[in-house]
């Protein structure tokens, strides 16, 4: 079953990865689909019109193009001038975050489009292989983010991650021992920062004790352990996920108002609603605001940030997925991979992930049904 994709130029805020490489377009040609791409999708990050021609892309000069196609594959939500392109039993393959954003779920509802979620999107072992790349990203740059954060300029207390020969490096709490929360930790490790992770997981604190030994302290998330950590931190990483619902909010407002004014936060999980109760979304081009003197970092599209590396991580990910939707047809190739399955968020007008369906205040409706 041969099908067109299509890949828009993305329009968030200082978003410039793209859905999809020059090597993906030239599987998909190769595979019989037609694809086509939206003038300069991927200019910003090198890879150019003539590169995806030579790959068999068709260039089209606007969106509107580009959503005449079968499946549309993106990196981000689509925005707001997005949702009116989009049309009934159409495919949308991306990342959708609908927890935290009713508007977008009315929007994908009203549209009547096949909305799948990268987040979602589950393996044979229940993990998320379609986040884990964005994560790992995530979690690196987030240290980098709060490291630049701290620094007196940017309205940080001006500490430096490491420290120096006489002077106690920065404390780093990571709040979550997931992905993102492992990362962070390599990273701040790295940096020679003071670390501790907390989780209420003692399997997973268990093997990150084995993975750093004493350079890192492990600490079981309780509401007392928590409040004590973030008071004491100059950086603290919000590393925090259930997938496909809103991010519980476990750092309040009282705990940082007992911070040092010029301590950082930032909050991964801001995709997801965010896991700091003062959270709220931010972008590239103003990343960081203020809460009782402490710094928020809260950019949901962060692996944006190193879109060229993001890019390529990512879509290492959602080849094989998008090979398997274009040639089996969406229907075949959910109902052969169970974990594709769990990636359908929205189709027909009817929400089809549960967690989503139940934040949100809808009502659930099965995969079978929906289709």
């Amino acid at each position: 079953m041969l099908r067109t994709v299509g890949i828009p130029k993305e329009i968030k805020n200082h978003e410039y990865r793209v859905g999809a490489t020059p090597s993906m377009v030239k599987a998909l040609a190769n595979a019989g689909h037609k694809v086509l791409v939206e003038t300069n999708a991927g200019a910003k990050i090198g890879f150019t019109d003539e590169m995806y021609r030579h790959a068999g892309a068709t260039i089209v000069e606007h969106a509107r193009d580009v959503y005449k196609a079968d499946m549309i594959v993106k990196v981000k939500e689509p925005q707001v001038s997005e949702f009116p392109l989009l049309r009934e039993g159409q495919v949308l393959f991306t990342y959708l975050h609908l927890a935290p954003d009713p508007v977008q779920t009315k929007a994908l509802i009203d549209s009547g489009c096949v909305a799948i979620a990268y987040e979602t999107v589950t393996d044979a072992e229940g993990r998320l292989p379609l986040l884990t790349p964005m994560s790992e990203i995530a979690g690196r740059i987030s240290v980098q983010a709060g490291a630049t954060a701290l620094q007196i300029a940017n309205g940080g207390k001006g500490v430096l991650l490491g420290g120096v020969p006489g002077v106690l490096p920065a404390k780093v709490v990571v709040i979550g021992g997931g992905v993102v929360g492992t990362e962070a930790a390599r990273m701040a490790l790295g940096l020679g920062a003071d670390v501790t992770v907390l989780d209420m997981n003692l399997v997973r604190l268990r093997q990150l004790d084995a993975l750093w030994g004493p350079r890192l302290k492990t600490l079981y998330s309780t509401h007392s352990t928590l409040s004590e950590s973030v008071k004491n931190a100059d950086l603290v990483i919000g590393a925090v996920l259930v997938p496909g619902k809103l991010a519980p909010k476990l750092v309040t407002r009282q705990m940082i108002s007992e911070m040092v004014p010029g301590s950082v936060m930032v909050d991964v999980a801001i995709d997801q609603g965010g896991c700091f109760e003062t959270s709220k979304p931010t972008s590239h081009s103003q990343p960081t605001y203020e809460v009782d003197g402490v710094l928020h970092y809260c950019v949901p599209n962060m692996p944006g940030a190193c879109a060229r590396t993001s890019t390529d991580a990512l879509t290492n990910a959602t080849m094989p997925y998008v090979l398997r939707l274009a040639s089996k047809g969406y229907k075949q190739a959910m109902k052969d991979d169970p974990g594709l399955r769990n990636g359908l968020n929205v189709a027909f007008g009817k929400v089809t992930h549960e967690e989503v369906a139940r934040d949100l205040g809808y009502t659930y409706v099965p995969f079978e049904e929906a289709l």
